[in-house]
């Protein structure tokens, strides 16, 4: 894997320009130093290849959730910070609600009863769509809004879905890795796309 280590403040052009680059922060959980990685081999979602279980599909016909986009961005984050181990802190927080603030980082949540039960957010530069975490306060609540991000990003014909690393959790949705170079090459192609997320 390939790191670099502490810079001085997060700051919101770098971060764009770092994920233009294959690049991605994650803080320390006990220092909250900055490092930034670009991980060999990487971890995409083929749009185009995406599962969905049968089990799945027949929760989402029930109806139980109603999935909204960007209407609690700081929230989702913050909930998805609310784990024992995180790597997203209070400097990343600050700057993805910057950068949502500016139109480049979205959330997608599950709702139910009123409440926000569930959630991912990312980051959409041209047809690439970075994904970074994702929270679940119901059972398949994060997964019904995975499958609604993947239906977004093929309306409005996103060529690219980075995971960043690979778990069990999303290779069940059909998660693979392919090499640096290779993302690299993809990277380079639907960052140059004119693709609007919102």
């Amino acid at each position: 894997m390939s790191q670099v280590h502490d810079r001085q403040g997060l700051e919101a052009d770098f971060v764009l320009l770092s994920y233009c680059n294959g690049y991605f922060p994650m803080a320390d959980e006990r220092t909250g130093a900055i490092s930034w990685y670009s991980p060999d081999p990487r971890a995409i979602i083929p749009i185009e290849g995406f599962k969905v279980s049968r089990s799945l599909k027949q929760r989402i016909r029930k109806h139980d959730f109603i999935v909204r986009v960007n209407s609690a961005f700081e929230t989702v984050i913050r909930r998805c910070a609310d784990r024992a181990t995180t790597w997203i802190s209070d400097e990343i927080i600050r700057v993805y609600v910057e950068l949502h603030r500016r139109g480049f980082a979205h959330s997608v949540e599950t709702w139910r009863g009123g409440n926000l039960v569930g959630g991912l957010y990312g980051v959409a530069i041209g047809a690439a769509f970075f994904g970074e975490s994702m929270f679940t306060r119901q059972v398949d609540a994060s997964k019904i809004a995975l499958v609604a991000l993947v239906e977004r990003l093929r309306a409005r014909r996103f060529q690219l879905l980075d995971t960043q690393f690979i778990n069990p959790h999303i290779t069940q949705f059909g998660c693979i890795e392919i090499s640096r170079n290779f993302y690299l090459k993809m990277l380079s192609k639907a960052i140059q796309i004119d693709a609007t997320f919102y």
